[in-house]
């Protein structure tokens, strides 16, 4: 888990796929949004875990007539691909032995999360 891992096309861009209605052959008014508008959602959610903004299935939202991303912490099973991987960044992030830094490209929709361990001298300086 130390190091730097990408996680390929888990978060919401541009090309994520929105339904279509079969009848019209338009998408609805609610699956349709921005990856300005995605990312301002997941930052404004109010929690002391970063949030990004995940592609929300078609089947969702079709169902509960959703946007097209919905927000989790970064480390969120979902972008990850594992309940292991998420269960080991939460505790890496909780955790002062190690720094925990990701970057959310939503050109590319690609995560990237770095865990680095932290000496005793640095932890010492925070």
């Amino acid at each position: 888990m130390l190091g730097t891992q990408t996680f390929e096309g888990v978060l919401f861009t541009e090309e994520t796929e929105t339904p279509v209605n079969v009848l019209t052959g338009e998408t609805p008014t609610h699956s349709k949004a921005s990856v300005d508008e995605a990312r301002a959602f997941a930052v404004g959610i109010d929690s002391d875990t970063p949030q990004i903004a995940l592609q929300a299935s078609v089947e969702a939202q079709i169902e509960t007539a959703s946007k097209p991303y919905t927000a989790a912490a970064f480390f969120h099973f979902k972008a990850t691909g594992t309940l292991a991987l998420h269960r080991a960044y939460h505790a890496a992030y909780e955790s002062d032995a190690f720094a925990v830094d990701f970057e959310a490209d939503y050109e590319t929709g690609d995560l990237t999360i770095t865990v680095e361990e932290v000496t005793g001298s640095e932890r010492d300086e925070v």
